[in-house]
């Protein structure tokens, strides 16, 4: 993947195809897959930059309570958005495992934190579903759709949605 190196020894997302097999056919998109309290996310493969191990992160006074803070990639200032306070879900216990995937957004980059990344796969189109009625209103609101798989519910993020803070 084009821009996308990881930062851990456990190169969760780097198993994934080559690069040259990131191009999309017509049928299928694809995706990064991460995990969240349990519950299978998927994220646009050509939003996601980085995926890194668990950073040093510095407190922003006075930001929501989803802005966990920022954390120095490369030089840059890059916030940091806790992906279980995003979707209100409990927080993660001391000790738990963090991953990072770092998202562009309009220029900007952001980490979204996770608490386990899987791997970069492709899904045919025809499988996607619009979000279910009985979806959570906080997640049919961040939610392009889900994606049935294997008897799981693979929410799809839509990383514009998940950033709109406020």
């Amino acid at each position: 993947m084009q821009g996308m190196t990881t930062s851990t020894p456990a190169r969760a997302a780097a198993s994934g195809p080559p690069p040259s097999a990131l191009a999309s056919s017509e049928g299928e998109e694809i995706f990064l897959t991460l995990t969240v309290a349990g519950q299978p996310c998927a994220l646009p493969v050509l939003a996601v930059r980085d995926v890194l191990a668990a950073q040093a992160i510095t407190r922003i006074p006075l930001a929501p309570p989803e802005v966990a803070g920022s954390l120095n990639l490369r030089g840059r200032i890059v916030t940091a958005i806790d992906l279980r306070r995003r979707l209100g879900l409990p927080p993660r216990l001391p000790g738990e495992p963090e991953m990072s995937v770092v998202v562009e957004h309009q220029g900007e980059l952001y980490s979204l934190l996770a608490d386990a990344v899987g791997e970069v796969i492709p899904l045919p189109r025809e499988g996607f579903a619009p979000n279910p009625p009985t979806l959570d209103p906080l997640w049919r609101e961040i939610s392009r759709g889900v994606y049935r798989e294997d008897g799981r519910l693979l929410v799809v993020l839509e990383v514009g949605r998940v950033l709109a803070i406020g």
